[in-house]
């Protein structure tokens, strides 16, 4: 397959973190870690199918702003359906980890994940599936 070359633009710590990524997994370049990326992203979108899967999703969020804990309940007892059990981990006064434990559709887990990962608060998530069926 023929490479097309086309220029990028990113912040200059958008290009930083780049540079790490590209360093820490020992990728030749950054053109590599940027296929890499891209293929990453493609082979997760193919989850958004009616795959019976189960998986995980894992989020970090700040436990002092109380908004958070009520929306994340809310957003929980909607999709009861989806999840057999939760795990809340208390790092510091700044930090809590909270882990879902999901199963059912994929097209349905990856709704739920992106409803909860996109609330203002939570600092950091990501959903993890494994096909069962």
């Amino acid at each position: 397959m023929a490479v097309i070359r086309f220029g990028v633009s990113l912040e200059q710590d958008l290009l930083e973190a780049l540079d790490g990524f590209v360093q820490d997994n020992s990728y030749a370049n950054r053109s590599q870690a940027i296929r890499a990326l891209i293929e990453k992203n493609i082979v997760e979108k193919k989850w958004l199918c009616n795959h019976h899967v189960a998986g995980a999703v894992v989020l970090v969020y700040d436990p002092q702003k109380r908004e958070i804990a009520n929306l994340l309940l809310a957003l929980q007892q909607a999709n009861a359906d989806l999840i057999l059990s939760v795990q809340r981990f208390f790092g510091n006064n700044k930090r809590c980890i909270e882990i879902i434990a999901v199963d059912g559709i994929a097209q349905k887990l990856t709704k739920f994940s992106d409803e909860l990962i996109s609330l203002k608060g939570v600092i950091h998530g990501k959903l993890i599936m494994s096909r069962v069926d």
